[in-house]
């Protein structure tokens, strides 16, 4: 396949899926190594950029996705009618970003960090898609443990779990994870505040 073609191809897919894709999924359809595919897809969100179309291509660890550019949100909103989706409260920030940070955990260790209890919040946020099961901890009673989605990420403007804003190493028992796990809430808030999830193709 000529450059154009395998450009072209990869358009289609990620258009038709909407869904993140993997580099090796779109290799292996196209018969392609992945580091090619890596290689045209940074071709085209460069072109994408360079001309100020109005698609760009995100990035979601190894996978990638189409979105619509991210200065014509609000454009994009009004022609589909579409809300901004509700913000998260304080309790279900807080709940996210325990999980976020120490995953995978379980919902006694939320409610251990938070100390309240957080059945609600937790399953709010897996309702949402925020959060997912991963297994269970080798303990009696084999609580659920949990961790972050590829939707976290998409929401929050993250690329990947390393981009989340630092937290100081701190103890649960030493008093200061509360005000470090608070620093990093609001800085999660501001991204949420700050950026809106992704107009899938």
């Amino acid at each position: 396949m000529e450059l154009k073609d395998i450009e072209s191809a990869i358009e289609a897919i990620l258009f038709a899926s909407g869904d993140p894709i993997s580099a090796e999924r779109l290799a292996l359809a196209l018969e392609l190594e992945p580091e090619t595919v890596d290689q045209v897809i940074q071709h085209l969100a460069d072109f994408y950029s360079y001309e100020r179309r109005g698609i760009r291509v995100l990035k979601i660890d190894d996978c990638y996705q189409l979105s619509s550019a991210p200065e014509y949100a609000d454009r994009v909103r009004r022609a589909m009618e579409t809300r901004k989706p509700p913000h998260l409260s304080q309790a279900a920030l807080e709940s996210l970003a325990v999980i976020a940070y120490f995953q995978p955990t379980t919902k006694a260790y939320v409610e251990q960090i938070r100390g309240v209890d957080s059945s609600y919040t937790v399953g709010l946020l897996a309702d949402r898609g925020l959060i997912e099961e991963c297994g269970r901890l080798s303990v009696p009673g084999r609580p659920i443990l949990y961790r972050t989605t590829q939707t976290f990420l998409r929401s929050f403007a993250l690329k990947s779990l390393d981009d989340l804003p630092e937290l100081p190493d701190s103890a649960p028992e030493d008093g200061q994870l509360t005000l470090n796990m608070q620093a990093a809430i609001e800085r999660l808030r501001a991204e949420q505040e700050g950026s809106t999830p992704a107009e899938e193709g």
